[in-house]
């Protein structure tokens, strides 16, 4: 699987989340990573995030945290994609922020369905670029896609489209006054999280057998007709 590429100056503008108004969206996302986390309580987790935030899970040593660093990561272990994790072994993945410098975002999808088991979660916060919000991110190299081009990446990484549940995450205008929301007004919020489980394609089943009735009527005629042609001899 190839490495992480962008065409900008590595890990530059992901440094916007360490200021106020970064700090701002951060903050709120906290919560929905716990809960996610909450789901997921029998099986390891991995998250990959940028400097300016803390992990979540608090001392859980489940988790595998990760941090971007230019094209690769660095935490737990440091590493390029593809990530040294057996296929099929989490139960939920959490990407904050890491795909919102204009790096292209399928590698990383495509590793995220490759560790995680059936029935795992993908969870995914990224920039709403309909946000006014924008305005204070513009001219710092960060790049927001919309729920559309997110859904339809999610598609091409392998994860079903009815699957995908979304939430407006953050402030709208003002950096302390952050919330989470799913209604018409919520849709103007800083940040966006995607929320998907991994499905995978039941094995086929055996053919049904044929159900064998008897066929009174005809079992009883055909007895008959040869009693007729006996007695014709």
């Amino acid at each position: 699987m190839p490495a992480l590429s962008t065409g900008r100056q590595p890990n530059a503008a992901l440094a916007w989340f360490g200021g106020v108004a970064g700090q701002g969206l951060l903050d709120v996302e906290s919560a929905a990573m716990a809960r996610v986390l909450a789901g997921c309580q029998a099986m390891p987790w991995a998250w990959i995030g940028v400097d300016a935030t803390s992990p979540p899970g608090g001392t859980s040593t489940r988790g595998v945290r990760l941090r971007r660093q230019g094209l690769g990561f660095d935490g737990a272990f440091r590493s390029v994609l593809p990530l040294p994790l057996a296929s099929e072994a989490l139960g939920a993945v959490l990407l904050q922020h890491v795909l919102d410098d204009g790096i292209d975002p399928m590698p990383l999808l495509d590793e995220c369905a490759r560790v995680l088991a059936p029935g795992g979660t993908l969870w995914l916060a990224a920039l709403n670029p309909w946000s006014p919000y924008r305005a204070r991110w513009a001219r710092s190299g960060l790049h927001a896609y919309n729920t559309g081009a997110w859904q339809s990446m999610l598609r091409g990484a392998g994860f079903a489209a009815d699957s995908v549940s979304l939430q407006w995450l953050g402030p709208l205008w003002r950096p302390a006054h952050g919330a989470v929301g799913i209604g018409a007004a919520d849709r103007l919020r800083a940040g966006i999280g995607l929320t998907v489980s991994k499905r995978v394609h039941a094995l086929i089943p055996p053919a049904r057998l044929r159900n064998l009735r008897w066929q009174a009527g005809g079992a009883l005629a055909g007895t008959n007709a040869r009693r007729s042609a006996s007695q014709r001899r």
